[in-house]
């Protein structure tokens, strides 16, 4: 990256911090990426609960863009002020996708923290040490984690597979009952497949924390035969919306949703309560956002005390769980309590935590990710 592009990249992500930071005593400068709830998360609901037990404190946040894209800004923006030599950076908190994690640790772009938190304990997903193969222990703590899952309408099928094997033979005793949008326009589509692959391919566990190698993906050929075989009974849909429009209408009976999305969905009354989720084995993957404190950040003290309220269980509890729809970043066990039984229940009653930690699984490294796109395209799809 030039240096013209770097300094244009301060630029513009520092600008909407310094409208307002001569106005208080003390500003804590928030990026995030994900979409504008997320800016509006933390402006709204968190930032305030923050401001509150500490007077003078101002939350400024400021959101960097959706998807990995976001991610990536503040990568760059980390990356610049590093170059810089800049001895304090103007980012205090960020909030990341989980390959952008990764990077920020290998570029030595952010301080190790967790351990200095009371939440940190309270953390115990494989994806708060391993970002997709890079050991991250210690500079993570999960804002929340987002799941993939099976849904499917009760009223047709009583016992849902619990098995990517049985999925396959209810497929084929149903054909087009099952919809999913392959590999476009959609992440739901994308995970299916991933958690394909990690049936009859090569295990998560290989694929999404060991070294990448070539090799690992000899017996891939036959997985995605299979799948082929498979996609003759499918009904292919336009995408995450497009799955659960067609199981809200019932064309389809059973396809692969975000968790978050469906029911946020229910609640709106797009998805009538007959339909219900199943996370089979040996798993579907899902993703954490994180929250990471720059390795120079002006406001170091401060921002562990935001990522510590931020991963309280009556804040999980409250923000993410009942505002969104997503698992908490940290132990659910610790979040019960904070929770009414209604709440709990429709977040965990299909899919219980035993199960989440079991089956949710993480995205695959770069790679291999994208070797089983480039694989479907040209072994499912022609």
């Amino acid at each position: 990256m030039s240096v013209k592009t770097q300094l244009a990249v301060i630029a513009a992500l520092s600008l909407t911090y310094g409208a307002q930071a001569a106005h208080a005593e003390t500003v804590l400068n928030v990026a995030t990426a994900g979409d504008q709830n997320m800016v509006d998360y933390v402006k709204t609901w968190l930032g305030p609960k923050f401001e509150a037990a500490h007077p003078g404190v101002k939350v400024q946040v400021v959101g960097t863009g959706p998807g990995d894209a976001g991610s990536n800004k503040i990568v760059e923006k980390l990356t610049a002020q590093q170059q810089s030599g800049a001895k304090t950076w103007d980012m205090d908190v960020a909030v990341v996708h989980q390959a952008a994690g990764g990077q920020l640790v290998e570029k030595g772009l952010l301080e190790k923290y967790r351990q200095e938190i009371n939440t940190g304990s309270m953390v115990t997903s494989e994806s708060a040490k391993n970002a997709l193969g890079v050991n991250v222990d210690g500079y993570v703590m999960p804002m929340f984690l987002s799941q993939t899952a099976i849904a499917y309408n009760s009223e047709l099928v009583k016992t849902p597979p619990s098995s990517y094997d049985e999925l396959v033979q209810w497929a084929e005793k149903n054909p087009q009952a099952f919809g999913y949008n392959g590999i476009k326009n959609g992440m739901s589509g994308v995970s299916f497949v991933v958690g394909w692959i990690y049936a009859y391919g090569t295990d998560a566990a290989r694929l999404s924390a060991q070294p990448y190698d070539k090799g690992v993906e000899k017996n891939w050929n036959q997985a995605f035969a299979k799948l082929k075989e498979f996609n003759k009974n499918v009904t292919f849909t336009p995408g995450n919306a497009g799955t659960l429009d067609m199981l809200s209408r019932g064309e389809i009976t059973m396809g692969p949703v975000w968790v978050d999305m469906f029911y946020s969905w229910k609640d709106q009354g797009k998805v009538p309560p007959s339909i219900k989720l199943a996370l089979i084995s040996p798993g579907m993957p899902g993703q954490p956002m994180y929250y990471v404190v720059p390795k120079q950040a002006a406001q170091a003290k401060l921002a562990q005390e935001f990522i510590a309220l931020a991963t309280s269980p009556d804040v999980q509890a409250q923000g993410i769980v009942k505002q969104f729809n997503w698992y908490p970043g940290i132990d659910a066990k610790y979040v019960k309590e904070k929770l009414d039984s209604a709440t709990w229940q429709k977040l965990f009653a299909e899919i219980a935590p035993d199960n989440l930690a079991k089956n949710g699984k993480s995205f695959p490294l770069t790679p291999y990710f994208d070797d089983i796109k480039e694989g479907y395209e040209s072994q499912v799809s022609n």
